[in-house]
């Protein structure tokens, strides 16, 4: 299959916002790859490159060849091409990366261009989610949806699943395995507890939400695999939680939580140093914090309902290892063990239903996360060009805080921003443009936006020497001027 067909499948599931049509582009597209493409042309319809890294990011795409005219350049040769990257390390590998991406970029043309540097950057925005391509692998092999969600529940990967599904093989075969990582549950966002509350039948249980690294643990005999919520292996990074594992008196047991590091009072250190630590075996200790069990010797308990779940888990965990939960039908109990989670430095709660299963690779309303709401007025610096769906339009915003005379960059945001605010921004910074070198575009700092975000962290990323974690557009300002947004200092204090 040729690239510019994938691409062209592409650019027609962006152009519409109907979900039928959608569903129908990416099956066709879907049935039509050869049993070696389906994988890739499975991983690329996602929006995601098959390698997790690959050494090329979005500097790495400035100054590339312009466009070839014509098209010959195939999924298999794409997907072999950034492997070969992937698979580069030691000294020369930043030249011959360079080379080998030049050379691809040579060959592909203006609209396949555009969808690699989708890839590449992880802005591919074409308005088919992991969902929909899952409901598409379903209709191009003509099995039952619910049967490859299952599928992907155990297996974890996608491209699996459907490589699977179009080339004949039996998804019955798919199933829960300890040591090979599946997809976690996720959690839906409410507005706030009541909002949860009102969205639940009670009794409901309520967890401490953690910040920190989200694990699964898998446990064989003498045999433990620690997976982050990626499913990357991280056991020779996290010796505390193999001891752990190997400490509990099971043969075999597959467990879901966080690692966290916390100080002597139990309160949690900020994120960058478990993130630090979870990334090294040099530093402070990671403690487990279990709050899920899926498998117990022998015995798969993704079917049950938490409440079962819970039981297990508490007859299984000691309590020092166990997210504190409180299953209740008061609303008025749910609030105070919300305000305590808060009180000892955590970053909410998640409302969970006892009645739910464990809907792996999920985002449903069964699990809930609560969480307050922190919001800043900063000045955009500079914005870049979009990509897939936002290629006509300045997508990605450069935030600013006041400082001294001028103004200091805290990171960079594409989230929250509708069609009708891209389109207004694209004119707006347009308007306040300085220059443009191809990718980004430097403005006048007098734009001023809302920004809200849920911490601050420490960063050498960014001249502030912070960051803001997981930060979206609520709104823009035009009743402030930039003289008005909020210093470094503002967003200092809230550093946690």
């Amino acid at each position: 299959m040729l690239l510019a067909d994938l691409a062209a499948t592409s650019q027609a599931v962006a152009a519409t916002s109907k979900r039928t049509e959608k569903l129908a582009l990416l099956a066709a597209r879907l049935r039509e790859a050869a049993p070696d493409e389906v994988a890739a042309v499975a991983s690329y319809l996602s929006g995601e490159l098959r390698q997790r890294r690959t050494g090329v990011g979005w500097r790495s795409l400035q100054g590339l060849p312009a466009p070839a005219t014509a098209a010959t350049l195939t999924v298999i040769e794409v997907d072999a091409a950034f492997a070969a990257m992937a698979s580069l390390s030691g000294p020369g590998s930043t030249a011959t990366r360079a080379a080998l991406l030049e050379d691809l970029w040579s060959r592909a043309t203006a609209v396949e261009q555009q969808m690699l540097a989708g890839l590449v950057s992880g802005e591919l925005r074409q308005g088919a989610s992991v969902g929909l391509l899952t409901d598409a692998v379903a209709r191009a092999a003509d099995l039952p949806l619910a049967l490859v969600r299952r599928a992907l529940t155990l297996s974890g990967s996608l491209t699996e699943v459907a490589a699977a599904a179009l080339t004949g093989q039996s998804l019955e075969d798919f199933a829960l395995v300890v040591g090979r990582g599946l997809s976690p549950m996720l959690a839906a966002t409410a507005t706030d507890l009541d909002d949860a509350l009102s969205r639940m039948t009670m009794p409901v249980a309520v967890d401490w939400k953690l910040d920190g690294v989200r694990v699964q643990v898998h446990r064989t005999g003498p045999d433990v695999r620690v997976l982050s919520r990626s499913l990357d292996d991280l056991t020779t990074r996290m010796p505390e939680l193999v001891t752990a594992a190997l400490s509990l008196p099971v043969t075999s047991v597959v467990l879901d939580g966080e690692a966290l590091v916390v100080d002597a009072e139990d309160r949690p250190l900020p994120f960058q140093v478990t993130a630090s630590r979870a990334m090294s075996v040099v530093g402070a200790g990671l403690r487990p914090w279990w709050f899920d069990v899926l498998h117990l010797d022998g015995r798969d308990l993704l079917d049950e309902p938490l409440s079962v779940r819970d039981a297990v888990l508490t007859e299984l965990v000691p309590s020092s290892q166990r997210v504190p939960r409180l299953i209740t039908s008061s609303a008025a109990a749910a609030h105070a063990f919300a305000t305590d989670a808060l009180a000892k430095g955590h970053e909410g709660v998640v409302v969970k239903a006892v009645d739910a299963p464990y809907e792996a690779g999920r985002r449903g309303g069964s699990w809930l996360k609560v969480k307050p709401r922190h919001t800043l007025d900063l000045v955009v610096l500079a914005v870049e060009h979009g990509h897939g769906r936002r290629r006509e339009w300045l997508s990605n915003l450069h935030l600013g805080a006041r400082h001294g005379d001028g103004f200091v960059m805290l990171g960079k945001t594409f989230k929250g921003l509708t069609d009708e605010l891209l389109r207004w921004q694209t004119a707006r910074f347009r308007e306040l443009e300085v220059e443009d070198d191809g990718w980004v575009v430097t403005v006048r700092p007098e734009q001023v936006v809302e920004i809200a975000f849920d911490g601050v962290q420490t960063s050498t990323r960014y001249p502030g020497g912070v960051a803001l974690r997981f930060a979206r557009v609520l709104r823009y300002r035009d009743d402030k001027a930039a003289a008005e947004a909020d210093t470094l200092d503002d967003v200092l204090r809230l550093r946690t």
